[in-house]
């Protein structure tokens, strides 16, 4: 397959899903678990306590971050008990799958990488992005301890693992672009994590373009060498926190109380680092310094979408039309909506950081 095709066969794969798959948020489920810590946000009203009675909230859990710090000190569950509201979790790898399970309306929240947004926009996608997650700066291209790769320039004919769809996709094309390199300079090969990570330490391909924490637990136990991130390159590319489309214009309290949570969870995560570097490091089975140091390169916010993001945004949807992974020109910000982060930071501030 030409590599100008695969974003194409991305597009199919998640659209064919949409017909494929029957199945369905808002089950009936019991009543959700409380698990009160640290300062929560306000009580909804007696009236709202019963309003959303038997759905069930389902939520992409896995994420270091104030993701899983929510999902493990229960603030979710407590958040969407107060409009009677249940949750379920999901563990999925990357933004292909997030979108997939969108589309097939079995995943109603999630943290995406910028690409993941781009490319679920072109697919027609039924998603919103509602805030800034993080400032996307967890991927990184590394190469094995003994690779004579010095450069991005050296990985021209090389194999490189790589989620396609995913932010990691993205850092690759901003990262040949700027070195002069094209997608047909290189071969490129797409793996989901856990199959990337055999094949990187096996030897069956030259180098890895991932995100956190599976970047620095290469580095700091695998010996591998940083080739590659943001910061180098130049880009700003941040992470969104994303929403099923019909959910939230169905039940937009709900919304509100995703963020509310995640911004209680990252809130307590700054204050409480050492805490939140042991509960994380704990929940993924990795050690503290992995964990702390990727906390540190992918820096965890809940923040309107500036107009920084949609220019840098607007410019790697650019980029992928130019090499083909796009059919059309995309607005960008036609999937944004800043209304739900602005009123639940209202109701919840945030904290100086």
């Amino acid at each position: 397959m030409k590599r100008k095709s695969l974003f194409r066969t991305f597009t199919f794969i998640v659209l064919a899903s949409i017909i494929a798959i029957v199945a369905g948020c808002g089950s009936k489920a019991s009543p959700a678990n409380s698990s009160a810590a640290g300062s929560a946000p306000a009580a909804a009203s007696a009236a709202d306590s019963k309003k959303y009675e038997g759905v069930v909230v389902n939520i992409e859990g896995s994420q270091i971050g104030p993701i899983l710090i929510a999902k493990e000190k229960g603030w979710f569950e407590e958040e969407f008990a107060k409009y009677g509201a249940t949750v379920k979790y999901q563990s999925l790898q990357s933004a292909s799958q997030f979108l997939e399970a969108i589309a097939s309306d079995r995943l109603d929240f999630a943290r995406t990488g910028y690409i993941g947004t781009i490319t679920g926009q072109a697919a027609n996608i039924g998603f919103t992005s509602i805030s800034e997650g993080s400032n996307g700066g967890g991927d990184g291209i590394i190469v094995p301890k003994d690779s004579p790769v010095q450069s991005v320039k050296d990985l021209k004919g090389k194999k490189i693992a790589v989620s396609k769809g995913s932010s990691s996709w993205g850092l690759l094309l901003n990262a040949l672009k700027k070195d002069g390199l094209k997608l047909a300079d290189i071969q490129a090969i797409n793996l989901q994590p856990d199959e990337a990570q055999s094949a990187f330490q096996s030897g069956k391909v030259d180098a890895w373009v991932v995100w956190e924490p599976f970047r620095t637990n290469q580095i700091k136990n695998q010996g591998a060498k940083l080739l590659a991130e943001g910061k180098t390159i130049g880009a700003f590319n941040p992470a969104y926190n994303i929403v099923r489309t019909k959910f939230a214009k169905q039940y937009p309290e709900l919304v509100g109380a995703y963020l509310k949570a995640y911004e209680r969870a990252l809130q307590w995560q700054n204050k409480n680092l050492d805490e939140a570097v042991t509960l994380l490091a704990k929940s993924k089975k990795l050690d503290e310094e992995t964990i702390r140091i990727s906390l540190t390169n992918n820096v965890a916010t809940n923040l309107p979408i500036s107009a920084e993001a949609n220019k840098s945004q607007q410019a790697t949807a650019d980029l992928m039309l130019e090499s083909g992974d796009l059919k059309e020109k995309l607005d960008v910000t036609k999937v944004i909506d800043n209304s739900y982060i602005e009123k639940a930071l209202k109701e919840y501030p945030t904290e100086k950081r």
